[in-house]
């Protein structure tokens, strides 16, 4: 088959791999129909390449058909149309039943001290071979897939894979009551989802970002804008805009590429550039972060409020404002999205005959998967307007 391997810094290819394989009887293999680049995988394309190894198949984003299934698998059919999420868990561990997927203590990397496993995400996260390819095995077929109208259009149901639980889940992290003001840094494709669904569900949306497209995409969808480019400092601009107090909460859809943290991006540039065994202990306990978007959350936010973040950061000793946030009382509720925890209640939102959220008009290139490499630069660099990439196998 065809899938798009990580081969070194900032270089990933589509090359011939051999095809997977059922390997325990709660296996599936689905044959992908659509996948997309999630901003975490410029994460992996940037910065964390010293737990990553050339061949890697990566992704973490897709849906598809389901070929085979294993012999204990009776939830699925082979023709189903199934969403996958994109961390790897059981159903039935103590974690799980308590909606903490992507903590599942089946699939933990209890050697790397982490999480669940993730598709397409490095050693730290198990290793599993990604979704940006034509076929996947998804472990867990018993329980993780979630199957979907097979007359949706592909867009209308791809995102619940990833980046629309994510915001969904730092919205709910936020916890800011109905009428409420939610701040929320970065309109990327997280971001912009964001300020859809919480302008759904009646909240007030302040997005920040410096990017023109963004900013006018967001104003479109009820958000009022925050430019980054033509503000000195973004604490002061929201506390403008809400009468003193800043937000209720502020959720974080950047992570640790934020832009304006000069001296970090120079360190960052610097780790992921040592040879494997330094780079790993330069990222596991130093800070290695760019910490403005969340700096910018922790002084936007309002007494007593609470700042949600989304957005993926990696460093162990991150220098952080301890006294503004014991000062001012900040609530912070954060991690990987436990995506399984949202799918059912999200496809009911997203799979009625109007498409809430515009979904399907999202993407803004759509383009086979050979054409991957490059639009891992084209995304990368925001070129192109480039918001959301969407690949055909």
């Amino acid at each position: 088959m065809r899938a798009l391997t990580w081969q070194g810094l900032q270089d990933v290819s589509v090359r011939s791999v051999p095809d997977p394989v059922l390997q325990d009887p709660t296996d599936a293999i689905v044959r992908v129909t659509s996948t997309a680049i999630c901003g975490s995988d410029l994460h992996l394309y940037n910065v964390l390449a010293a737990y990553l190894h050339p061949g890697d198949i990566l992704g973490h984003e897709f849906m598809g058909v389901v070929e085979q299934v294993g012999s204990a698998v009776d939830t699925l059919e082979v023709g189903d149309k199934v969403i996958v999420p994109f961390n790897v868990s059981c159903g039935k561990c103590w974690m799980c039943e308590r909606g903490l997927f992507a903590q599942c203590e089946t699939t933990q990397n209890v050697d790397q001290g982490t999480g669940a496993s993730l598709f397409g995400y490095t050693d730290l996260y198990g290793s599993v071979p990604g979704g940006q390819a034509e076929l996947v095995r998804v472990p867990h077929a018993d329980f993780l897939p979630v199957r979907v109208d097979p007359a949706l259009a592909d867009e209308r149901v791809l995102y619940l894979t990833d980046i629309l639980p994510t915001a969904w889940q730092g919205i709910e992290y936020a916890d800011v009551e109905e009428g409420g003001t939610l701040a929320v840094m970065g309109l990327g494709p997280v971001g912009q989802l964001a300020v859809r669904a919480a302008r759904h569900r009646g909240l007030r949306v302040i997005g920040v970002d410096r990017i023109p497209e963004r900013n006018a995409l967001a104003a479109e969808w009820g958000a009022e804008v925050v430019d980054l480019d033509s503000t000195k400092n973004v604490g002061d601009a929201i506390r403008d805009l809400t009468d003193g107090r800043g937000a209720d909460g502020v959720l974080d859809a950047v992570g640790m590429e934020a832009h304006g943290s000069p001296v970090l991006g120079a360190a960052v540039s610097a780790a992921k550039r040592l040879p494997k065994p330094l780079a790993r202990a330069a990222i596991e306990t130093a800070g290695v972060d760019r910490l403005a978007a969340l700096h910018a959350s922790i002084d936007a936010v309002r007494r007593g409020g609470t700042v949600s973040i989304s957005g993926v950061y990696g460093g162990m000793a991150d220098p952080m404002p301890m006294m503004e946030l014991f000062d001012k009382g900040v609530q912070m509720r954060m991690g990987q999205c436990h995506v399984r925890r949202w799918t059912d209640e999200l496809y009911d939102l997203v799979s009625g005959p109007d498409d809430v959220l515009g979904l399907e008009d999202l993407a803004t290139h759509r383009v086979p998967l050979e054409q991957a490499p490059e639009m891992y630069k084209t995304f990368n660099d925001k070129q192109d307007n480039c918001l959301k990439v969407v690949l055909t196998p």
